[in-house]
């Protein structure tokens, strides 16, 4: 059933399996907690899974770990380190769970704007899924940038060093063959006006 535009609440975990083949390299999956708002970007779908956050995440990572096709970039925010247990009663227990979870993934923590700006900039051109979970600690979202699964950054760079390679042989054999025709244009040039 449909909660408002853009807001689903169905089985979650048949929406993730659903998501996940149409997702690929730029698309973004976030696991948030209760009180993350609604985005009004058309490309932002949200649902609601009236899930743990931890248990929306293990699920997540395993359909990425899953896929041959994607991998991720997970992003934290930096702010979660620095909130306080009397501030936010369990945080602290929660912050031990994630790290257990995560403690093999590839993971950054940026301050929450800027990961926020990242996402909106995406959302922009490219789909969003956020799974909004039962959690009501602030800070606790876990943002899945998705990458590549079978082409890296090394390839990535190898691949755009031999582009400039070509490019700039190229350049030298087109510089080389136009070279005797331009000799001929200059000296057809000088010849006309020595005549005149």
């Amino acid at each position: 059933m449909t909660v408002a535009p853009g807001i689903t609440r169905l089985d979650w975990k048949g929406q993730l399996k659903a998501f996940l083949p149409l997702f690929g390299h730029r698309n973004w999956i976030v696991v948030a907690d209760s009180g993350y708002p609604a985005q009004s970007r058309p490309g932002i779908e949200t649902i609601v899974s009236g899930a743990g956050q931890i248990e929306v995440a293990r699920r997540v990572l395993d359909a990425i770990a899953a896929s041959k096709y994607v991998r991720a970039n997970i992003y934290l925010d930096q702010e979660l380190q620095f909130v306080a247990e009397a501030d936010a009663p369990g945080v602290s227990r929660y912050r031990a769970q994630l790290s257990g979870l995560l403690k093999t993934a590839k993971q950054a923590a940026l301050p929450h704007e800027q990961i926020i700006a990242k996402l909106d900039q995406t959302a922009q051109i490219f789909r969003v899924l956020i799974i909004k979970s039962e959690l009501t600690i602030p800070y606790t979202s876990i943002f899945f940038e998705l990458d590549c699964g079978y082409w890296g950054a090394e390839a990535e760079q190898r691949l755009r060093q031999a582009m400039a390679a070509s490019a700039t042989k190229q350049s030298a054999y087109s510089r080389s063959v136009m070279l005797p025709d331009s000799i001929r244009l200059l000296r057809s040039t000088q010849e006309r006006k020595a005549s005149s």
